[in-house]
């Protein structure tokens, strides 16, 4: 989840929504990746989560973080809530779930050295608490009641509004991880080719990175029960973005989209101002329920944006969406696979020549197909793992015409469509096998 954007006066046009978009428009030479991972802390001892309060907690492990590494504390309401050094942030989801925001950088190799860091100063810290870490797209026994609630505000207003609207929201919202990476584009027309491409190709990230198929201490049916649960969330701010594929769209009609999402709150003075469920377009007018007679800035629409959670998300940037969380081959191997897609305009053309011909029933039907049955599902004649051989070559030629030598970084995709199995099958084989039903072996093996 996002922490509360700053800067940006007072809206006083409606086309400022749409150039706050264009604004991102960057030279080629400016591109960067932007790599974000969430993952749940643990108690070595009892295999329960990691509470925000106590010897051994989050708040134990963000005190340490900050006094040995330098990392700046971020408060609301007195509480440290996150962390900040060198243009990265760590935050936390609304159950815990630790979150690297990566500074945006130049390469994999950059992406990759900056994980590893993490990953070892949080260890210096955790370790001696007896915490642990899991990399691993869903809480594979936790219940609801189990995890703990974080001090931030905006998760409050959420839990509430994600218990009238859907069906999955609070599991999404306390019981699952994600890796993510954020990429630039050169232009409206490079967004919208990228975004299309991007939504298209989600199913692909989810088969292939799907590591979540144990809930609530038994098997659910589903290679990623994290992206099943995406599709019984809250369909107005989820999904594939059907418009996106229409000829017309652009930065405006994203615009449009986003308005008619409705608002979960306006941060104001520290505080999140409750407005759920109301109208942004009401907000432009002057006529929020929740601040009658206020206008809103610029930073309240950069805000309403990060409540919008489609397979593929539009800021000033792409975020790619669609994948569990994994350990750290598969961490890396995510950004590395659209990078490879997005920064090399020949990878590009032809990963929309790949996708260009499927209508909104294939791409839906493939989202369904990934979450259930990973490389092995199929929709429309098209079958994932026939679209992730394709796919992955195609990352590995863009990523070797960038001549970094990134192409390494796929290794665990490669192996994945060599051999037709992604993580949570391996761990389905173990778990009917060496594991003998048995799920506590799950926490060594998916420890970061």
């Amino acid at each position: 989840m996002s922490i509360p954007q700053s800067g940006g006066g007072t809206i006083e046009s409606f086309s400022q929504l749409a150039e706050m978009m264009e604004a991102g428009n960057k030279p080629k030479s400016d591109w960067r990746i932007g790599t974000e991972h969430e993952k749940f802390g643990w108690l070595a001892g009892s295999h329960k989560p990691l509470p925000y309060a106590g010897d051994a907690s989050i708040s134990a492990l963000f005190e340490g973080l900050a006094e040995r590494f330098g990392w700046e504390r971020v408060r609301e309401g007195g509480d440290v809530i996150g962390l900040q050094r060198n243009g990265a942030n760590i935050s936390l989801e609304p159950g815990g779930q630790f979150e690297l925001s990566g500074a945006a950088v130049a390469n994999m190799h950059e992406t990759a050295a900056e994980l590893r860091n993490h990953l070892e100063e949080v260890a210096a810290i955790a370790d001696p608490m007896g915490v642990r870490f899991m990399g691993i797209g869903a809480a594979p026994e936790w219940t609801h009641d189990d995890m703990p609630r974080m001090p931030k505000g905006r998760y409050r207003l959420m839990t509430d509004y994600m218990g009238r609207v859907g069906t999955h929201g609070t599991q999404m919202m306390y019981r699952t991880c994600t890796v993510q990476v954020n990429l630039d584009y050169a232009s409206e027309a490079d967004m919208v080719k990228k975004l299309r491409v991007a939504l298209a190709l989600q199913p692909v990230a989810t088969a292939l990175f799907a590591s979540s198929p144990f809930f609530e201490g038994k098997l659910n049916g589903h290679r990623s029960w994290r992206s099943r649960i995406w599709r019984g969330l809250d369909d107005s701010r989820t999904g594939m973005l059907p418009f996106a594929f229409e000829g017309d769209f652009g930065f405006q009609a994203y615009v449009d989209w986003v308005l008619d999402v409705p608002m979960y709150f306006v941060y104001r003075d520290g505080k999140y101002i409750n407005a759920l469920g109301q109208s942004f377009r009401d907000f432009l007018k002057g006529e929020l329920p929740a601040l009658p007679g206020e206008l809103p800035t610029l930073s309240d629409w950069a805000d309403h944006m990060t409540t919008v959670f489609p397979e593929a998300r539009v800021k000033k940037y792409i975020e790619m969406r669609g994948a569990d969380c994994g350990d750290e081959a598969h961490i890396n191997a995510l950004p590395a696979f659209w990078v490879g897609l997005m920064y090399d305009q020949t990878a590009l053309d032809a990963a929309w020549d790949l996708v260009k011909g499927f209508d909104q029933e294939t791409r839906e039907g493939l989202r369904v197909a990934a979450s259930v049955s990973a490389l092995k599902g199929e929709a429309g004649g098209v079958k994932l793992h026939d679209l992730a051989r394709a796919a992955v070559a195609l990352s590995h030629a863009g990523l070797a015409a960038r001549g970094l030598g990134e192409e390494r970084f796929l290794a665990p995709l490669v192996a994945s469509v060599a051999s037709g199995e992604v993580q949570a099958d391996r761990w389905l084989r173990l778990y009917q096998g060496d594991w003998a039903g048995s799920l506590a072996p799950i926490y060594a093996a998916s420890s970061l």
